[in-house]
């Protein structure tokens, strides 16, 4: 095969790749758009295995063939709770691919040089090393700075994921934590990693590429551990821009323009998508991407009052006798798998005449549109899923809030608490409803260990236990 079959090949899984991210902004084309992807990416690899210089295509398919099949085990026993935790994960992996690249890069540079300057002749060479071999002195420091660049990017999102995994997966405290020194640290590492750039750039040797690549981790690191719980959903889109840019790199060091254009396509589309949570959240984007600089300072306002509780028959009443009701969906609700259960009552109270819509943060769970997934899971019509800009102020007028298994969202220190880790973060104001009910297991601080004075309120009641457990009470007394 041609150079001129695979560049076909490429555009038309690139024009996949494009449909497949336009697709993913609706519910209803979301499912398409997947298969657009999965298209899309059929086609590049196979491009790629039969274009030129896949002489060794058939390892290429034996680790094809090892790499999807430890995907499928995954993707089978992995449950929708640990999806966010799951995508950190994978974005680990294409920081780590990025650095492997950029080091098999940095030999084959000085191999090839090697090779060249002795006599070899160029022809002989593979495609990769041949393509080297034709470049100018100056194209040679070119590819430096990329392979150099692909490297940081790789090393930063490699240890920042790993971080987010812990931090998503509990396995690592979720509050904001920095070493002695803070943001200087990374500053520092920065700088280190600069002067590093000029170095490898007039030498080419491997000992700077080695030193920036420490620094690097260690901003990944650092960066993720400064951030908190509350802001987690943006670090994931964060990280997966990073990725993106990572790959993009890598097809610069590589010359593979499908991988230069998806990984732009990944890296802008994150971005954005961070930049619109950060808005959301009244974040500033700079802000959550150096770690959480500047934020709140001060001690936070005293919560006062008590927690009242209620069982499943005072809860059933309350919504018998509604005519509005909101839900608010929460990482709870994906915890207990409750989505169908809620999705149960959903009808059984529509069958009843009642007005009855969810009201969705765009941050609620800890990966964007991770609610919006678990409801149209569970069948829920698309038509009463709403954004909290449509619907934040239809508070006052209904009769029953319920809130199952979030905290920061509903949280009203973020209007109420300038000392508050989310001040200013615009919230659900279901506090404005006549009776708000909060399925939740404890009285714990959640997630991210905010307290919350929704709770204390004298029209909030505390409808405590597993969400699942709990709606499955409530069900049958629903008329």
């Amino acid at each position: 095969m041609d150079f001129g079959f695979t560049t076909a090949a490429y555009v038309v899984a690139a024009i996949l790749f494009i449909l497949s991210l336009g697709g993913l902004s609706g519910q209803e084309s979301a499912k398409r758009a997947v298969w657009y992807g999965i298209a899309g990416m059929a086609l590049a690899v196979a491009a790629t295995l039969i274009g030129p210089g896949s002489g060794y295509w058939f390892l290429s398919l034996v680790l094809i063939a090892g790499g999807g099949a430890i995907g499928y085990q995954l993707a089978t026993r992995v449950q929708m709770t640990q999806m966010p935790e799951l995508v950190a994960a994978m974005h680990s992996l294409v920081g780590l691919a990025a650095v492997f690249v950029g080091f098999i890069a940095h030999f084959e540079i000085g191999r090839v040089s090697n090779y060249v300057a002795d006599g070899g002749d160029v022809y002989a060479l593979g495609t990769f090393a041949g393509l080297i071999a034709k470049k100018t002195a100056v194209e040679i420091n070119i590819l430096r700075v990329e392979v150099f660049l692909g490297i940081f990017i790789g090393a930063v999102t490699f240890t920042g994921s790993v971080i987010a995994y812990g931090k998503l997966a509990g396995k690592v405290d979720s509050a904001a934590k920095k070493l002695p020194g803070g943001h200087m640290l990374n500053a520092g590492a920065a700088g280190l990693s600069l002067l590093c750039l000029i170095w490898y750039f007039n030498t080419g040797g491997f000992f700077p590429l080695f030193v920036m690549t420490l620094a690097a981790l260690f901003i990944g690191y650092h960066l993720i551990t400064g951030i908190g719980g509350a802001d987690m959903p943006v670090v994931v889109s964060m990280l997966n821009s990073y990725s993106g840019w990572a790959a993009a790199a890598i097809g610069f060091s590589l010359g593979n323009d499908l991988l230069i254009v998806v990984g732009a396509l990944v890296g802008s589309s994150g971005a954005i998508l961070s930049y619109i949570m950060c808005k959301a959240m009244n974040r500033s984007f700079i802000s959550v991407i150096l770690g959480g600089f500047g934020g709140p300072a001060g001690e936070q306002m005293a919560v006062e009052g008590e927690q009242v509780a209620i069982e499943a028959d005072g809860v059933a009443t309350a919504l018998n006798e509604a005519d509005s009701v909101i839900i608010i969906p929460g990482y709870g609700m994906a915890v207990a798998q409750a989505q169908g259960a809620v999705s149960e009552l959903v009808k059984k109270l529509r069958a009843q005449g009642k007005n009855v819509r969810f009201a969705i943060h765009p941050v609620a769970g800890r990966l964007p549109g991770h609610m919006n997934v678990l409801l149209a899971e569970a069948k829920v019509p698309y038509d009463i899923v709403m954004e909290m800009d449509e619907i934040n102020d239809d508070f006052p007028d209904t009769d029953v809030a319920i809130v199952i298994g979030s905290n920061d969202i509903v949280n009203p220190a973020a209007q109420d608490d300038p000392n508050s880790p989310i001040a200013g973060m615009p919230v659900l104001e279901c506090w404005k409803a006549k009776t708000v009910f909060v399925s939740k297991r404890g009285q714990g601080t959640g997630y991210s260990g905010i307290e919350n004075p929704l709770f204390f309120k004298e029209n909030t009641r505390m409808f405590y236990g597993d969400a699942k457990a709990s709606l499955d009470k409530l069900l049958p007394m629903i008329e």
